[in-house]
């Protein structure tokens, strides 16, 4: 995946042009529309349908990596579970967003200092906040993500580098099933089950004959639709990238730190 993302960083056709329609098309950056993080920030909070279920729905994607950030920090499991839970409740109250940095506006780096901030103070102990005190959270499994934090391997990365790699990873793994229900609605799941071989496992993990083999066709088409499945998916992650930035002009910065998080 790292090759898939480093292509997309540092391609010198980033921002130029492209004819549409054309099967070795490459996405570039287009001038985006206000951002579901723009829209947060600019309603100071989830003051009306759209922003709140914006903020909620960045929430949802993320949590992990908040809980990874706790657990590292030495939290218990359920400690770890009721801070995530009660910062949700935090953030979801009205005008919580208008204190974000506006000249930043990352939401990666806005979601972070909340939560050090939050848990710091430890209002998910102290207050009606813990687990939720009746608030509207964002669901996750905390079970699921214990087992997630048990089986991840031994690092010596501090607890704000591991949340951004988290955070990448989330942000990845997001990417890939919103790309992969799209070839599910074309009827093409089982292409793309074939496929993701190459884009999330590496280009050497599986010959694009043998793909070929497998679903029918031959080299030539494989290697087609390998090529727009890769474009695809980089336009996917070039806009949720721009979901969680104010502004457009941030979008290549933060796929660069992106890039970095992942980085060995």
């Amino acid at each position: 995946m790292l090759d898939v993302l480093q292509e997309f960083v540092h391609s010198p056709t980033m921002s130029a042009p492209n004819h549409a329609g054309r099967a070795d098309e490459i996405p570039h950056f287009r001038t985006f529309a206000t951002t579901r993080w723009t829209i947060v920030l600019q309603a100071g909070g989830p003051t009306t349908d759209g922003s709140a279920h914006a903020l909620e729905q960045l929430c949802r994607t993320y949590w992990y990596p908040l809980y990874t950030f706790a657990r590292r920090r030495g939290l218990t499991q359920h400690d770890a579970e009721d801070v995530t839970q009660g910062f949700f409740a935090f953030l979801l109250e009205k005008d919580t967003i208008s204190r974000a940095d506006r000249e930043r506006g990352r939401f990666r780096s806005f979601l972070l200092t909340a939560f050090t901030h939050f848990q710091s103070h430890e209002r998910a102990r102290n207050s009606s906040l813990k687990r939720g005190g009746g608030q509207r959270l964002v669901y996750f499994d905390a079970q699921e993500a214990e087992t997630r934090f048990q089986n991840e391997p031994s690092t010596g990365l501090t607890p704000a580098r591991l949340f951004d790699q988290k955070w990448a990873t989330s942000l990845l793994e997001h990417v890939l099933e919103a790309v992969r229900h799209e070839y599910i609605s074309a009827g093409k799941g089982a292409c793309f089950e074939e496929l993701k071989t190459v884009l999330w496992g590496g280009r050497g993990e599986v010959s694009y004959a043998e793909i070929a083999r497998r679903l029918g066709s031959t080299e030539g088409a494989i290697k087609v639709s390998v090529h727009r499945l890769r474009a695809r998916f980089r336009e996917r992650l070039q806009d949720e990238v721009a979901n969680t930035v104010a502004r457009a002009e941030d979008v290549e910065d933060e796929l660069r730190h992106l890039l970095a998080a992942l980085s060995p």
